[in-house]
């Protein structure tokens, strides 16, 4: 590993055990500091992480971090009856400690406590920092919201103090404040940091931008503006390349014709002269040989400049991103203005857009589970954890299961406006990017015979890249039905024009 890295990858593969690559060949060092990854779905920054923390083993090639590592998943898997203390990490010490307070002398107490006498206050510091309450301590996870789970998941690394920090989407769940809190722990993280996140916010606040595509990292120096303006200049620079490459092309193209026809009245000439001239055999075919390597001399020429011209263009054509579009446009979805789509205590009428907002913990989950119940149509839920589909079986295997009546053709047909072209829906949804899965469950849900009428979305924008993000805001705009969104993201619910927000902030 190079002294100015603290993480280093070589001739990193992996694939998982369908045979299906995540990873190859993959070369990698990252500086001290703190680093963003960036990359599309599916590109394979959680599978990095993974890698780099241990949880996976590559398939060949090496990873090597410079101190202890701590990681913090985008999907925590929890034991809902775990105590907090237990995950914390402190519940043994805890014990102990309430045992010895007690009374209760046993040295096996105090070999447990060791020198963590103040491990609960140092518990409690680190939760104060992150916005949770003391006594979160004495809960069990089951308790607590989808971002206090964050927060929780963060502390304990926290108290653990790592050389080296991995976090994965980090801010999603978390409430604006809560994501300033977490700002600040960044700003304030004195050791390394590699963050993949696609939250434009925390990400303005690294040293470097890693962007993970086609199998390779590129940096960047400093932090998203940054990133975005070097990446907007190279895009401009790759248009006018393509746009130059194209226009060779047809040059070289049209000079190939005109080559041809140039050949071709040589020829008619060639066969005039032969007639006239009273050439022998032996001179006429001379010259005819002559002719004919003349020609196919003149065609090497332009087959080669037209050659050369492609590889300029497909040279070009690389550089350029694939900004990918997802399309729902589906007709079985619509509503008309005025029918009562929702009853009970969020009335919706027709093709209201309603947005859920207020803190972690206010209800927003519970109550779009309730409005499940509730509604009047065929109705879609989007859950935050996106856990509805059957991770054992396939992209197309749980699409097909809520569409029974829809031909197979038919089915991989409209996976493929979902992304999930050819061989890829056939992969199976436990193998999928936090994005993929995303798409694979919007699919799912729209896909379904019948067709949702009312659409219920907590926190759609969770784990989904830049260019995912501006496809399903332009999805939403040509979405026929009902929407719920429960989100902490002010700029989305602008970008779908929500009709109105109810804040389920609690009354002070």
């Amino acid at each position: 590993m190079s002294s100015s890295s603290v993480i280093a990858a070589s001739g990193l593969t992996f694939a998982w055990p369908d045979g299906t690559p995540a990873l190859s060949n993959l070369d990698l060092l990252v500086g001290p500091g703190r680093s963003g990854l960036v990359g599309t779905n599916g590109a394979g920054k959680s599978t990095l992480l993974r890698l780099v923390a241990g949880e996976l083993q590559p398939t060949s090639g090496h990873v090597t971090v410079a101190g202890e590592v701590g990681y913090l998943p985008q999907d925590l898997t929890l034991d809902v009856d775990q105590p907090v203390e237990d995950f914390l990490g402190i519940g043994a010490v805890r014990r102990a400690i309430r045992a010895v307070e007690g009374g209760d002398a046993d040295p096996v107490h105090f070999d447990t406590i060791g020198d963590a006498w103040d491990v609960e206050d140092r518990a409690e510091a680190e939760l104060a920092r992150l916005g949770l309450p003391t006594d979160v301590l004495d809960r069990r996870l089951g308790q607590l919201s989808g971002g206090e789970v964050t927060e929780l998941g963060l502390a304990r690394l926290l108290l653990r103090r790592p050389d080296v920090l991995l976090l994965d989407e980090p801010t999603n769940n978390l409430d604006t404040a809560a994501k300033e809190r977490l700002y600040d722990v960044v700003d304030g993280w004195s050791r390394s940091l590699l963050v993949v996140s696609h939250d434009r916010e925390l990400l303005e606040r690294m040293d470097r931008i890693g962007d993970l595509r086609d199998g390779r990292v590129r940096w960047y120096g400093g932090g998203y503006s940054s990133y975005a303006e070097q990446v907007a200049t190279e895009q401009d620079a790759a248009r006018q390349a393509v746009s130059t490459a194209k226009a060779d092309l047809r040059k070289q193209r049209n000079e190939r014709i005109e080559a041809e026809r140039k050949i071709a009245s040589r020829t008619r000439l060639a066969k005039k002269a032969e007639a006239t001239t009273g050439l022998g055999k032996a001179a006429i075919n001379a010259k005819k040989q002559q002719a004919e390597e003349s020609s196919a001399r003149l065609r090497r020429v332009h087959d080669d400049r037209s050659d050369q011209a492609r590889d300029r263009l497909g040279a070009a054509e690389a550089r350029l991103r694939d900004d990918r579009e997802i399309r729902i446009d589906l007709p079985g979805t619509e509503v008309p203005r005025g029918r009562l789509v929702l009853e009970g205590e969020l009335p919706i009428n027709g093709p209201d857009r309603v947005a859920l907002v207020g803190p972690n913990g206010s209800g927003k989950t519970t109550l779009l589970t309730s409005l499940v119940e509730q509604a009047r149509v065929p109705v879609g839920l989007l859950p935050q954890r996106l856990d509805v589909l059957d991770r054992d079986d396939t992209v197309f295997g749980n699409v097909a299961r809520r569409a029974p009546g829809a031909e197979p053709n038919e089915v991989r047909a409209r996976l493929a406006r979902f992304l999930f072209r050819g061989s890829a829906a056939d992969r199976k949804v436990g193998d999928l990017s936090g994005g993929e899965r995303f798409r694979a469950t919007l699919a799912a849900l729209l896909l379904a015979d019948p067709a949702p009428q009312l659409l219920l979305l907590d926190e759609p924008t969770n784990n989904l890249d830049f260019a995912s993000y501006d496809a399903l805001v332009s999805a939403l705009a040509s979405y026929r039905g009902a929407l719920v969104v429960a989100s902490h993201d002010p700029a989305f619910l602008e970008d779908i024009g929500v009709d109105r927000v109810v804040d389920l902030s609690p009354t002070p």
